[in-house]
């Protein structure tokens, strides 16, 4: 197998073909800074020119079957490229038959990468045009009238074209017009489906909302009951009403619009591999530490516990449905669940089935949180219960603070007064963390922290 072509050697071909990549990159809206990329209609125009050398240098191989070992001899080099750690996985399936379609692969990255934007619109639009225009310019005389009518024939019912749009046609023949309309669709179809998944998201998460327990007076209701002289009941009614606020409190998290976002977000950012995702952790810039403010540090928390359980969405929420009450005390809970620590060495996995994206999170996790594992209290105690499996040295470090908030020592993170008073925890935030520790490792036959 040998490289056979009279204007370009591989190598050469292959430079060109990186600083396409580069291109690619710019076209998701962010430079390497981090910094926003603006794109006018004439640097878009510039990169449809790009796609276009591609496709003219892909097409002269296709002509003769002289190229085919060329053709595969470029696939494998593009491979290896594409293979990099460091290579961004949205473009790992670039390969010689992409780059023959190179223009649609730029309109593809400038349609549904970057927000359409007003300017953005208007400068995609005028370029798609311009590019058009100018290829007619060179083979017809009346290029203006045989573009206009080229546009009529595509003048479709907006369903239809939307169902178009889902297939993949060709930028080459018809225009750069015709598939910016159809991509322009599809991408109009999705906002509105995500629209409506979102107003079906608010209504769920308000009822959650509504029928939560959280603006209940219980301390009212408790006086009430106890006036019937039935103990047990009262106990009974007070511990049920208790955990439906709980769960009522976990499902509005979950379910809440920012959450969701957020989940969508961790699981595009943790399915690169993981020199990427920490490259860009150790871009961000913690110095509100010092001035005492934890705000972007527990938002980074959040997202990092949240793309632990993102593969495991679903089973969360359905097990936060199927939680029924469970009369046991508060105290019996917590001994359950600190027994999981006494047997792990027997329901441990094995390293070779924990290596995992979700261990190397984690990992990184637990060195970010050196010295501060005080702020996993800051984030939803629902889900740093159902994020961090009770094997792993960060869950230990969660339920020593809890065992000294049990016993009554001194805590700089005391959340309740109950020691103090001398009081059994039932309905304080101690209680509402072992809780979710319980229902989330130990609660029914298999617990979805461990699955």
């Amino acid at each position: 197998m040998s490289w056979s072509h009279p204007d370009l050697s591989l190598q050469e071909l292959m430079k060109l073909v990186k600083g396409f990549v580069d291109i690619l990159i710019l076209l998701s809206g962010y430079q390497s800074s981090g910094r926003l990329a603006h794109w006018d209609s004439q640097n878009i125009k510039k990169a449809f020119q790009w796609g276009l050398f591609f496709e003219n240098f892909l097409g002269s191989f296709s002509s003769s079957d002289d190229y085919v070992d060329s053709v595969m001899e470029l696939d494998g080099a593009i491979s290896e490229m594409t293979s990099a750690s460091s290579f961004p996985k949205g473009l790992a399936h670039m390969s010689s038959v992409t780059l023959a379609t190179a223009r649609r692969f730029v309109l593809e990255h400038l349609i549904h990468s970057l927000p359409l934007r007003d300017a953005h619109f208007r400068a995609l639009l005028t370029a798609t045009v311009e590019m058009d225009l100018e290829e007619l310019s060179g083979s017809e005389s009346d290029f203006l009238n045989v573009y206009l009518k080229k546009l009529k024939l595509q003048d479709t019912p907006i369903q239809e074209g939307i169902e178009t749009a889902i297939k993949f046609g060709d930028c080459g023949g018809d225009g750069l017009t015709k598939y910016a309309v159809q991509e322009i669709l599809k991408r109009w179809s999705m906002v509105s489906l995500m629209e409506t998944v979102e107003t079906g998201l608010d209504v769920v998460s308000q009822s959650v909302r509504n029928s939560s327990w959280s603006e209940f007076d219980d301390n009212l209701f408790k006086e009430q009951l106890k006036c019937e002289n039935i103990p047990v009941t009262v106990d009974w009614l007070v511990g049920c009403l208790t955990w439906n606020r709980w769960k009522s409190d976990s499902l509005s998290y979950f379910l809440d619009k920012r959450t969701v976002q957020l989940v969508s977000g961790a699981s595009l950012v943790f399915s690169t591999p993981k020199i990427q995702w920490v490259q860009i952790f150790q871009q961000l810039n913690f110095n509100d530490l010092a001035g005492g403010s934890y705000d972007g540090l527990c938002e980074t928390i959040e997202l990092m516990l949240l793309g632990c359980i993102a593969s495991r969405w679903t089973s969360v929420i359905e097990h936060l449905m199927s939680v029924s009450y469970d009369s046991r005390t508060i105290l019996d809970k917590y001994h359950e669940v600190c027994n999981l620590l006494q047997g792990k060495s027997t329901t441990l996995i094995s390293k070779q089935e924990a290596i995992s994206q979700e261990t190397y999170i984690l990992e990184y996790l637990s060195g970010m949180l050196d010295g501060h594992v005080h702020l996993l209290w800051k984030i939803c105690p629902a889900l740093g219960a159902v994020a961090i499996p009770f094997w792993t040295p960060l869950f230990s470090l969660y339920l020593s603070e809890i065992e000294i908030q049990v016993r009554g020592d001194l805590s700089t993170m005391r959340c309740c007064d109950c020691a103090h008073n001398r009081k059994e925890h039932t309905d304080c935030e101690l209680a509402q963390r072992i809780w979710y520790l319980y229902i989330f490792h130990v609660y029914g036959s298999r617990p979805v922290a461990h699955s």
